[in-house]
Parts: C-alpha cells; structure tokens; sequence
C-alpha cells in the first residue's frame, strides 16, 4: 500500500503541509508507505490541451515535472491533495497538478493502474468555516466524475497566521483518521 501527499501551497512548512504531512503520518500508522511532494518546488506547466493524452493511452505530451507525479500516481493506491483557498478556490499550484490529471481522464487509467482512492485537504485564512464549502464539495464531485474515489475531504478555517493548524488537535485528529481511511481504498 503506497499514499502521496501534494502539497499546493507556497508556503514551505506552511498549514496545508501540516495538514497534508497528518494524513500521511495517518497512512503510516495504518502500515503505508508513504511519499510527500511540493508541488511549489516541481516544475509543471499548464495543461496545453494538445489532447495527445487521448491518442497516446494517457501519456501527457509536456515533459516536466508532472511526468514524476504521473508514475508516482500509477504505482500508488492512493493521494491527498492538500491546498490553501486563495481567492475562494485552491492555490495555482493545486490547480495545475489538478488540470493535468485530464491526460488521465477515459484513456483506460483505471482499467490499467486501478482507481485511485484520493482525500482533499483545504486550509483558509478566513474564520467562516461555511465560507468555502460549496467550492470543496464541487472540488469533491470533480474528482468523482474523473474516476477517482473520493474517501474524503476535511477543511480547517482560521488560519491566517502559517503553523496555526499545530494548535488544532481536532484537526489533525481528523487528518489522521483521513489518512487511515485511504488506506483501505
């Protein structure tokens, strides 16, 4: 049993990360390996909508950093994907690993690899935990219908300052049972 994390945020050891390294140390205790990328720190380029992925199996014609995150992907079981909310929706850097996935979208990924179970993890500087909801849930059905399987979601509010997520117990608590819940698909 193999688990990444992505970590959209530019923050180095920022909430996200925090939040993203607790569902991992979660997969751990279940007994999964596990592996953590930056995607800040990866070179990947916007989807160019070339559809060569839909006329080659899947296999994405840009070559960066991506191509990394797509073998990852196909040896693992499953992903989190964690994001800071800026300007009501996740980070560049979540946004681009998450159009990219397109080249992964009917060219018989699943049929080949299997389904991958994926969990979202979202941190937001405002204090309105509701604020955002409604994008993650949209977030959450986007994942569905591009054939991953959603095991869940979890989302912490109030985190303006970075490393305030340490001082929230029940969160990382929930991350933690996150990480354990993706371990059984």
């Amino acid at each position: 049993m193999k688990v990444l994390g992505f970590v959209g945020s530019p923050r180095e050891d920022g909430n996200t990360k925090i939040m993203v390294e607790a569902v991992l140390k979660g997969a751990r205790e279940a007994g999964a390996e596990t592996e953590l990328f930056n995607l800040n720190q990866m070179d990947i380029a916007p989807c160019q909508a070339c559809m060569h992925c839909k006329e080659n199996e899947g296999e994405c014609g840009t070559d960066d950093d991506m191509q990394t995150a797509y073998a990852q992907i196909r040896e693992s079981d499953a992903f989190v994907l964690g994001s800071p909310v800026y300007m009501w929706q996740m980070s560049a850097q979540a946004k681009l690993f998450t159009d990219r996935l397109y080249a992964n979208f009917k060219t018989g990924f699943e049929d080949k690899y299997g389904q991958k179970a994926v969990a979202l993890v979202f941190s937001q500087g405002n204090p309105d935990k509701n604020l955002f909801q409604e994008y993650f849930y949209y977030t959450q059905n986007m994942f569905e219908f591009l054939g991953y399987k959603m095991v869940g979601l979890i989302s912490s509010h109030d985190n303006s300052i970075p490393g305030a997520v340490e001082n929230k117990k029940e969160v990382l608590d929930q991350a933690r049972e996150l990480g354990m819940k993706l371990t059984q698909g």
